[in-house]
């Protein structure tokens, strides 16, 4: 059970909002040196799967390119594609980007879209404009609400779109713990059975935007 106490550092790491890296690498610490491990060995361990993940770093090379493309202005050209169309609102906006990340979700394709890649230079901007098109000039408090909609869209289709997709980590994470404990089960099961959760989260928090843009429609505080 001491293991665990890693569990206890992140909570309360990001409870008191430590740095994330921090606080994760302490608690990777805690945990390691609770299984027996020494300071050394769980660096190492570190080490060993930093060495067989490399890709996953390849996705730092995204911000450096973010970063220009911003400075371009790329997040006013696409706030000002987005008020040529007058009839697009924030919510259906919102909920078509929520439908195109959890059906790309769905099928393996993780990378193409997130926060980082499309929320913050591209979907968020777009959402502003979309608003600014028939509101006119954003309160500092609507701007922030319009954002945190965009972000809130792309972490819930993803949650839960990535799970129907067999070869997902979590899907392969809870198919070897079942079958350390005897029990056999296929990915596939796991995969149809999240189907209806995704479905029905897309289906609430598509109804949590339609509600978000009516109360913008008539004028009032997110």
């Amino acid at each position: 059970m001491l293991t665990l106490l890693g569990v206890a550092v992140v909570v309360l790491g990001f409870a008191a909002r430590f740095n994330p890296l921090l606080v994760v690498t302490v608690a990777a610490f805690v945990t390691g040196i609770a299984a027996g491990l020494t300071p050394i060995e769980v660096l190492a361990a570190f080490g060993k799967a930093f060495n067989e993940n490399r890709y996953v770093s390849a996705a730092l090379l995204v911000l450096p390119v973010v970063g220009v493309v911003e400075r371009a202005g790329l997040q006013e050209r696409a706030r000002t594609l987005i008020t040529r169309f007058r009839g697009v609102s924030v919510g259906p906006f919102l909920i078509g980007y929520m439908a195109f990340r959890q059906i790309t979700s769905a099928l393996g394709l993780t990378s193409i879209a997130g926060q980082a890649q499309s929320i913050r230079p591209i979907v968020a901007p777009m959402a502003e404009g979309a608003v600014e098109a028939r509101l006119g000039e954003l309160t500092p408090e609507i701007r922030q609400a319009v954002r945190a909609q965009a972000a809130a869209t792309d972490n819930i289709a993803l949650f839960f779109g990535e799970d129907i997709f067999i070869a997902i980590g979590s899907i392969l994470l809870m198919v070897g713990f079942l079958a350390a404990s005897g029990i056999t089960l296929d990915p596939i099961h796991l995969s149809l059975w999240a189907i209806p959760s995704a479905i029905v989260a897309f289906a609430i928090h598509a109804l949590r935007l339609w509600l978000f843009d009516r109360k913008l429609r008539a004028g009032a505080q997110p």
